[in-house]
C-alpha cells in the first residue's frame, strides 16, 4: 500500500513538473490525429476501394474465425510495444533523439486518425461503432503510456543537453535512473494493453462486425 502511494505521488509530482510538456506532446498528438482525418479526404476513388476490399477481407476473417490465435496475437502485440518504447527510451537517452519522439507522437495520432476517419467516411455509424470497440479502447491505454514515456524522454534529454553543454554539474544518474523507472512502469502497461488486444478486442469487434 504504502509503496503504491509512494508510486502514485512520484507520478503526480512528474506531471505536474512537466505540465507545460504533457500539454504540448498532447496537442501535438490531437494534431496527429486532425491530420489523418484530413487525409482520408485526399485519397482517390481507387485508394479508398483498395482499403475497403482489404477491410472487407479482415471482417470476413472475423465472421469465420480464422484471425490469429490469442497467444500468437499477444505475442506479436507485446513484442510491438516493447520494440516502440524502447526505441523511445533510446531516443530519450540521446540529445539528438529528441526530434523523433515528437514526430513518433505525431505519427501515432495521424494513424488513430486516419483509421478512424476512414472508418467513418466509408461505413458511416457502422464504422464509427467498430472503431469505439476496436479502436479505441485499447489505445486509452496505450496513448497515455506513450505520452508519459514521451514526456520523459523529451525531459531527460533535456537535462543532459543542459549538463553536458551548459550547467556541467557532474554526473545525472539518479534523473537516468528515474527515467529508466517510469519506462519499465510503462511497459508494464502495455502488457495490459497487449492483453486486451489479444483476447478482449476480438470478441468486441465480433460484435461490431459491420457487414461490406
Amino acid at each position: 500500500m504504502k509503496r503504491n502511494r509512494r508510486l502514485s505521488e512520484s507520478l503526480r509530482v512528474h506531471v505536474q513538473s512537466q505540465l507545460s510538456l504533457y500539454v504540448f506532446v498532447a496537442v501535438l498528438f490531437m494534431m496527429g490525429v486532425i491530420f489523418g482525418a484530413v487525409i482520408v479526404n485526399t485519397l482517390s476513388p481507387v485508394q479508398k476501394e483498395n482499403l475497403l476490399d482489404y477491410l472487407g477481407h479482415f471482417f470476413r476473417g472475423m465472421d469465420r474465425d480464422t484471425i490469429a490465435d490469442p497467444k500468437v496475437a499477444f505475442q506479436h502485440s507485446l513484442g510491438d510495444h516493447f520494440k516502440t518504447i524502447g526505441l523511445m527510451w533510446i531516443l530519450g537517452v540521446s540529445v539528438i533523439g529528441m526530434p523523433f519522439i515528437f514526430v513518433w507522437i505525431f505519427l501515432k495520432g495521424l494513424v488513430i486518425g486516419f483509421t478512424v476517419g476512414f472508418l467513418v467516411s466509408q461505413l458511416s455509424w457502422e464504422g464509427l461503432w467498430f472503431a469505439f470497440v476496436a479502436v479505441v479502447p485499447h489505445n486509452l491505454i496505450i496513448v497515455p503510456a506513450l505520452i508519459v514515456v514521451a514526456v520523459s524522454g523529451v525531459a531527460f534529454s533535456m537535462q543532459l543537453a543542459r549538463n553536458r553543454l551548459i550547467q556541467r554539474r557532474g554526473t545525472i544518474y539518479p534523473e537516468f535512473l528515474s527515467y529508466s523507472v517510469l519506462v519499465t512502469i510503462m511497459a508494464c502497461v502495455l502488457v495490459v494493453s497487449a492483453l486486451f488486444e489479444a483476447y478482449a478486442a476480438p470478441v468486441f469487434m465480433r460484435m461490431a462486425t459491420p457487414s461490406i
